[in-house]
């Protein structure tokens, strides 16, 4: 009975072993796979803002993305088309702009810190005028995807195909931080070359070739 009650208890002990064991394998990555990065920026942008609630096309920051390989990093001009009006939240600024014409003034320039690092970074002041013997400094981003060199991806051939940035990036227009959705591996996009071909994309019959010189060249 004993004998019976210990090998009850062991097997008890083993099986919450293996669970545990299985559900801590589910979080480990292979070698380079960088899932679930999300790199602290100089600078707090927020997606879901700007993609989510302003609902601001991805390709109007990252133009690139049609015309070449690489979506590349917004320049500061394209953040300065709207942030030159735009200072800060529109809240704050509605409540200036009624609490200076109850005032009989003219309104401030109110400036959130996030965006003050932006102007700082184009050296000017808090009227957004040049600051005298000011340099422009580039926005240090810290890049969040990170393919090796061995691999080629060309994102002017899936935006003109039909892909979708989630379909890589994830939900992008609901995260505050990006970070790195999809593993990026090599058999994670083979997989979806053959779907593709499969099954098209959007509606959109296709033919994602699976040669390695495609991506390796």
């Amino acid at each position: 009975m004993q004998q019976r009650v210990l090998l009850i208890v062991l097997l008890i002990g083993v099986g919450f072993g293996l669970s545990l064991l299985v559900s801590a394998m589910s979080l480990w990555h292979m070698p380079d796979n960088q899932q679930g990065y999300a790199p602290e920026q100089p600078i707090n942008y927020s997606h879901r803002l700007h993609a989510g609630e302003l609902q601001i096309d991805c390709k109007f920051c990252h133009s690139a993305a049609q015309s070449g390989h690489y979506a590349g990093i917004p320049s500061t001009e394209v953040c300065m088309k709207c942030h030159r009006y735009v200072t800060a939240p529109y809240d704050q600024m509605q409540q200036e702009l009624q609490l200076a014409d109850k005032e009989g003034r003219k309104p401030e320039t109110i400036v959130s810190p996030e965006l003050k690092k932006l102007y700082d970074s184009l050296a000017l002041d808090e009227n957004l005028q040049p600051i005298e013997n000011g340099t422009p400094q580039s926005i240090p981003w810290v890049r969040v995807h990170n393919l090796p060199d061995f691999a080629c991806f060309n994102h002017q051939a899936h935006v003109a195909a039909g892909v979708t940035c989630q379909t890589c990036h994830g939900p992008v227009e609901s995260m505050e931080r990006v970070s790195q959705f999809a593993p990026l591996s090599m058999g994670w996009c083979v997989n979806c070359h053959r779907e593709s071909t499969r099954d098209g994309v959007n509606g959109r019959e296709v033919h994602a070739a699976t040669d390695c010189t495609v991506c390796h060249h």
